[in-house]
């Protein structure tokens, strides 16, 4: 698990909450209207299929509904910053539980049933409370920005996939923006590299000379979506960068040996 020496960001916890039921709200809507072909289009996320990807945005969900309802761990095990660095390591079990979940039933009804299980659970539990996750005691809270992450990640691969246009809450989006970007500095602390994601996060990064005023010599500008599929590896940053998707200035404005951060 990577260091997370940085100071960790704020998250106005009833604007999490609310974010994260208006996503999952966006999804159901969408996975309740896909076809049998549409489901059965592939996607960039190796060989799962759109059926899979819904399965997968189904445990998204699904997994604050039952593990908010376990006995409360003792102990924190996880920070919210060591959250993108720790989830690697569930990939493969991640993998399995999502194709056995995807063959066990019709995706659209799945992902209701699952959403609506976590709007249940979420009625009255703190956000200070910790709940168990798969890499670790997390509190609620913590938790709830990691599925706003999860769900922005992979409306995006529906879309991707499916041609749809499923909308992004803006404060789901704002979240997973930030928690990229901070993770990006905890994976390379210093000040010789501003990254901006306007509007919704500006870090310093990589070591070198920090700049103290005026403009820094070595600024990357990026729109929050482009970040996202960075962050994540749906693209790479040289495809960014010819695709004008990426403002790149000054010799160490070059993050590519720093991405992907979130597999």
């Amino acid at each position: 698990m990577h260091p997370a020496k940085k100071r960790t960001r704020s998250y106005d916890p009833a604007r999490t909450r609310t974010a994260v039921l208006a996503q999952s709200d966006h999804v159901r809507k969408a996975v309740g209207a896909l076809t049998p072909g549409q489901l059965a289009l592939p996607t960039r996320l190796g060989e799962w299929t759109v059926r899979e990807l819904v399965a997968h945005l189904s445990m998204v969900v699904g997994t604050v509904a039952r593990n908010v309802t376990l006995p409360e761990p003792p102990v924190r095990e996880v920070t919210l910053l060591e959250w993108p660095f720790a989830t690697a390591a569930a990939a493969g079990a991640v993998d399995a539980d999502t194709r056995a979940l995807a063959a066990g039933g019709a995706a659209g009804e799945l992902f209701t049933r699952a959403a609506d299980a976590m709007a249940d659970a979420l009625t009255g539990v703190p956000d200070e409370r910790l709940m168990p996750t798969r890499v670790g005691a997390m509190s609620v809270g913590d938790f709830l920005v990691t599925r706003a992450v999860e769900l922005v990640v992979h409306t995006d691969d529906l879309n991707d996939a499916t041609g749809l246009a499923v909308p992004y809450d803006r404060q789901a989006l704002a979240a997973c923006t930030r928690l990229l970007a901070d993770a990006l500095a905890v994976k390379a602390p210093g000040g010789s590299v501003e990254v901006r994601v306007p509007p919704y996060a500006v870090v310093q990064c990589v070591e070198g000379p920090r700049h103290t005023r005026g403009t820094p010599p070595n600024v990357v500008e990026i729109d929050p979506l482009t970040w996202v599929r960075l962050a994540t590896g749906r693209t790479g940053w040289a495809e960014a960068l010819d695709a004008a998707k990426v403002s790149a200035s000054g010799e160490r404005a070059d993050l590519a040996a720093l991405l992907p951060i979130l597999g």
